[in-house]
């Protein structure tokens, strides 16, 4: 081989090696950012992957409860896993548990454009093989800068709640016990339970109504140990929660529940009333409890653990919590956004 020819074949395969090289990097991106999720059997999920210094990370909402890391992100070429573990408690006949377990669930996918395609490999609980199952994510747009919501225009106020009855309202599911009632012009949510028998399950209450972006304002009593919440447009959750003395934490009254934590401690003593003043606009959110601003107009990265649905650009209703313990609502008043 002559020298030039020799010369000409290097830089073919170092050009070759680029083109892979970028080629590769160009897969990978196309896995980072925010993920909506339908998880299998419906439910609203969330995934997000990005890289960390010289590695790849994530974070996940698979359902109910809160965001929490992934235990493993890896690229390989236009294939992502993902994996999670969880906790299995291994119990006799009795109902001891004799040990806990972990767990760990692989998520596999590809990227169609904006669509994740996803594939959820679980090993059963009692060891004897896999549960399977496909399900898709739809990238989330990306955040547009923070609204000036001085300058926003508001509606009409839309009083939600009469104080005679549940006109404007339904329970959420058919399968679950309805705890809420008017009492003396509150509406209130009362799940008992009875002692010696199994747990009911009590529903969520939500209007009939859908909104986009709006103020509401609204007064709230929780009991000791309580806990509700306030989702609005049906998916992202303010914190209901007897969190009084406690330190401050993305699970407490006014958060926006396991994402956003308060910036100041503003709730009262369990039993007595306290106001919320929330504003949703453009996908940024302001929370005023008791005259104190808690959340300053931030963003909001996703879902909350136990929305509706993981699409985050349609309307949806406001809906209450209802399934975890007494709680009692007033003047729920709602001024939607002139667009």
């Amino acid at each position: 081989m002559t020298p030039s020819l020799f010369l000409r074949s290097t830089l073919c395969g170092l050009g070759l090696l680029g083109f892979a090289t970028a080629s590769l990097a160009a897969n990978s991106d196309a896995f980072l950012g925010r993920w909506a999720l339908t998880i299998p059997g419906g439910a609203a999920g969330w995934l997000e992957v990005k890289k960390e210094n010289s590695w790849y990370d994530g974070s996940i909402l698979w359902g109910g409860g809160s965001v929490v890391p992934v235990s493993s992100v890896v690229i390989d070429g236009d294939v992502l896993t993902v994996t999670r573990t969880r906790n299995v408690e291994r119990k006799d006949a009795a109902g001891t548990v004799l040990r806990t377990q972990q767990l760990t669930e692989t998520l596999t996918g590809r990227v169609e454009g904006d669509t994740l395609r996803l594939t959820r490999t679980a090993p059963k609980n009692d060891g004897t093989g896999f549960d399977r199952a496909d399900f898709t994510g739809q990238r989330i747009p990306a955040l547009s800068p923070r609204p000036d919501v001085k300058a926003v225009k508001f509606g009409g106020p839309v009083t939600l709640f009469n104080g005679k009855d549940l006109a404007g309202w339904s329970l959420i599911g058919n399968s679950a016990e309805n705890g809420w009632k008017v009492v003396n012009g509150q509406l209130v949510n009362d799940p008992a339970q009875v002692e010696g028998q199994p747990r009911k399950r009590y529903g969520n209450l939500r209007t009939d109504r859908e909104f986009e972006d709006f103020n509401l304002t609204l007064e709230v009593n929780v009991p000791a140990g309580s806990n509700s919440g306030v989702y609005l447009r049906g998916i992202y959750e303010v914190q209901v929660f007897d969190s009084h003395g406690k330190p401050l934490n993305p699970h407490n009254m006014g958060a926006i529940y396991s994402r956003i934590t308060p910036s100041a401690p503003a709730e009262l003593p369990p039993g007595e009333w306290q106001t919320m003043d929330i504003t949703l606009v453009n996908r940024h959110v302001t929370v005023v409890l008791n005259g104190t601003t808690i959340i300053d107009n931030e963003p909001l990265m996703g879902c909350t653990g136990g929305a509706m649905w993981s699409d985050e650009s349609k309307p949806g209703p406001l809906w209450l919590q209802g399934d975890h313990g007494p709680v009692s609502y007033r003047n729920l008043v709602l001024r939607p956004v002139i667009k």
